[in-house]
Parts: structure tokens; sequence; C-alpha cells
């Protein structure tokens, strides 16, 4: 499946990924709270939703409840993973794959051709993670995470743009346990 505005395909789990609103910020502070030891406040959320086309973030939602978000800045020349989160009991069941298929198709849609990431030097599941994404190390960020001064892996994924990308993803996206269903629309805010 290519693109974001994608029609709903059949799924067994009940999880749909969708553009990000303002009705569902409640549930990404309460998931962010949960999983952040530094959280994000629902006001940042809201400014990022608000800067237009520089922003595209995603939620994942059962049964129209929160379990997962995704966010991406961009840049001219390169977009940035901003975050990336997911409920601790839907870990491991595919939710961040999906969350980042979609975003780096959109990557991939701009004509965006890098994507970078920052991402904690002990959580080696994620690396993993990033990794089956193309991501690779790119460098290190002494005492980027305020909460204990933990380092950041900088991590980078380079032609994203290309065909042998998009067959990547098409390949981590046939392995999911079930299908992707994106709910066409705009990711950019509306007033509900």
């Amino acid at each position: 499946m290519r693109g974001v505005d994608a029609v709903d395909l059949p799924r067994t789990d009940g999880i749909v990924v969708a553009p990000m609103r303002a009705r569902h910020l409640r549930g990404v502070v309460e998931l962010e709270q949960a999983t952040n030891p530094r959280p994000w406040s629902e006001r940042l959320f809201r400014d990022e939703l608000r800067m237009g086309p520089t922003r595209s973030y995603v939620v994942a939602l059962r049964s129209h409840v929160v379990v997962g978000y995704c966010g991406v800045m961009f840049n001219p020349d390169e977009a940035h993973v901003t975050t990336v989160a997911v409920a601790d009991d839907l870990r491991r069941q595919g939710v961040a794959s999906r969350l980042l298929l979609v975003a780096l198709r959109r990557v991939a849609d701009r004509g965006v051709d890098a994507v970078t990431l920052e991402v904690r030097i002990t959580n080696r599941p994620a690396q993993s993670l990033y990794r089956r994404f193309g991501f690779a190390p790119g460098g290190i960020r002494r005492a980027y995470y305020r909460d204990n001064r933990e380092d950041a892996l900088v991590m980078w994924a380079h032609d994203v743009t290309t065909d042998d990308y998009a067959s990547r993803l098409d390949g981590i996206e046939a392995a999911l346990p079930s299908q992707l269903v994106v709910v066409t629309g705009p990711v950019e805010e509306d007033p509900t």
C-alpha cells in the first residue's frame, strides 16, 4: 500500500491509524504521561498541530481510544521523527511499526530523502525497530535526556524516496500481524 490516504482495509485487531486531531489530545497526553519521564504538555501538542505543513502527527486508535502516536517535523532538506509512543499493553504488537509506516511514507510522499531521530542509548528494542526501517547510527548526543542525563543515539535513514525504500516499507507492512488501516484525510489541525 502506498501513501497515507489509503482506503480502509480489513483488520483483525481493531487498530486504526488516523491523523491526530485536537479531539485526540486528552488521550495523547494521558499516554504521553504514562510513557515518558518528562512528558510533553497538551499545549505543546496543540502548538505542534498548529504548525501546518511543517508537522505531521498520527494516532493509533482502538475503539476510539488513543493507544499510540507518532510525530514528524519537516525541514527543507530532512525530516525528524519527534515522538513515538505506544501503550505498554500493545508494545511489540506492530503498533509502532504501523505508525512509522504512515510517518515515513508521508516523508517520502513529500520528497524528503532523509529522516533522523534520537533514541535513548539504552533503549535497544526501539533501536531494533528503527533499524528495521533502515535507520543507522549517526552519532551521540551526550546527556540529551534531561530526566537522567542519558545519552541519545542519533539515527538516520537516507534515500527514503527510492523504490528500494518503498519496497522495504512494503515488506515491513506485509510482515505485520494484521493489515494497516489508515483513515483518509489531511493531517492539518481541525477545530474539533
